[in-house]
């Protein structure tokens, strides 16, 4: 029976994933629509978190995930597209992707940026077939006050991840598992 509840997840979990690759068509019209997204997470970043411009200005790249989806009832799923920008403007488009499987039950929407401090963490995630976050990234935390929550050790990081804008009623946000993969919006 256990083999069996394994083998229904992970069929599931692949149909979701799958799913979710369906809105990668060419020519669809989706990369305007995107741009516009990653304009408006990057002004609010700016204009909520004033720290993140001195992040902005050091980073040689910047990933924007304008909006994560994760729903879960015992298994769950998380799915969002965003764009790269290095200098700010777009040169690659990706989506983010991740599984879990525990005692868990919600849904949330939730937005991240990821700040890539030297060109070695750019050029390994750009050619990479499918990057995940590694441990060398460190998390940069918004506090009420709208001020970054960064120190020495995190801005001597190859990849600084901000996660903001929560919303929903699962407690927290993690990146841990997530898979970024170039697409074509």
């Amino acid at each position: 029976m256990t083999q069996i509840s394994r083998r229904n997840l992970l069929a599931f979990g692949g149909a979701g994933l799958g799913l979710a690759a369906c809105g990668n068509g060419i020519g669809g019209g989706g990369a305007p629509r995107l741009d516009a997204r990653v304009d408006a997470t990057r002004d609010y970043l700016i204009s909520r978190y004033p720290g993140t411009q001195d992040l902005m200005s050091k980073s040689v790249g910047i990933l924007y995930m304008p909006l994560m989806t994760e729903a879960t009832f015992g298994f769950g799923g998380a799915y969002g597209r965003g764009a790269l920008r290095i200098n700010d403007v777009t040169v690659d488009y990706y989506s983010a992707a991740s599984a879990s499987v525990g005692f868990q039950i919600g849904a949330q929407q939730y937005a991240h940026a990821l700040f890539f401090m030297t060109q070695k963490s750019l050029a390994d995630f750009r050619r990479a077939d499918g990057w995940e976050l590694g441990a060398d990234a460190r998390y940069a935390l918004p506090d009420g006050g709208g001020a970054i929550g960064t120190d020495t050790t995190t801005t001597l990081a190859p990849v600084i991840a901000l996660v903001f804008g929560q919303a929903g009623l699962i407690a927290g946000a993690s990146l841990a598992g997530t898979k970024y993969t170039r697409i074509l919006p």
